[in-house]
């Protein structure tokens, strides 16, 4: 079958058929969001796929799907998670609950409302929610949450391939709620061997829990040696 692509003033990339496999990530437009494919559709096989390949979906409603592969890419070793002096305070209070997986679709509704600098909308579409909620419900996504006085005021999802998590994106209701979710989950991870942790695209928020830029190559490489 012969490759259909749309040409763009950055490059062109390529428009997505029926196959499950991506052109090589090395052919991304050269810019930090690496946008890479259009099209294709959110299948279960489809998700898993790209991720595999460090691709992930980020479109906006009334968009067609765009598949996106940033350089550099943000993530975190967990062996090397940063806790703050005033976090680890905030650690020992007994206020709070971290649960695993109780309010998958509610943690995604949640990050759907948060209000993002430079950004008019989300990109957790009602499409995205279904196709999520199914990959959670096939044992690939995964929610962490904090819950005080038995409401749910903070957390984050993402995907669980092998030795790595690819997290999505994360919401408080209460100051400090996402990082005692995420600090949480990464600790249980590596207790389960997890070696990686994809955080896409740079946030100072994630920097302070000590995540950071690696290359494209690099991480390439991460995924060859741990998602399967």
């Amino acid at each position: 079958m012969n490759e259909q692509y749309l040409h763009l003033p950055g490059g062109r990339i390529q428009i997505l058929g029926h196959d499950l496999d991506f052109p090589p990530v090395e052919q991304a437009l050269d810019d930090p969001n690496g946008l890479l494919a259009i099209g294709g559709d959110l299948t279960p096989n489809r998700l898993l796929s790209a991720y595999r390949q460090g691709v992930f979906p980020w479109y906006g409603e009334g968009q067609p799907i765009l598949w996106w592969s940033p350089a550099p890419r943000m993530v975190l070793y967990p062996q090397e998670l940063y806790i703050s002096r005033s976090m680890r305070k905030r650690l020992r209070q007994a206020d709070f609950e971290v649960r695993f997986n109780t309010a998958f679709s509610e943690v995604m509704q949640a990050c759907a409302k948060v209000v993002r600098p430079g950004q008019d909308s989300t990109w957790i579409t009602s499409s995205m929610i279904k196709a999520y909620v199914r990959l959670h419900e096939l044992g690939y996504a995964h929610s962490a949450e904090t819950w005080i006085d038995g409401r749910l005021v903070g957390g984050l999802y993402g995907i669980r391939i092998g030795r790595m998590f690819f997290g999505e994106s994360m919401f408080h209701h209460v100051s400090n709620a996402s990082k005692i979710a995420f600090i949480h989950l990464v600790q249980t991870l590596q207790e389960q061997g997890c070696e990686l942790i994809d955080c896409q695209m740079h946030t100072t928020h994630l920097a302070s829990l000590g995540a950071r830029e690696i290359s494209r190559n690099e991480f390439c490489r991460h995924l060859r040696e741990l998602v399967d």
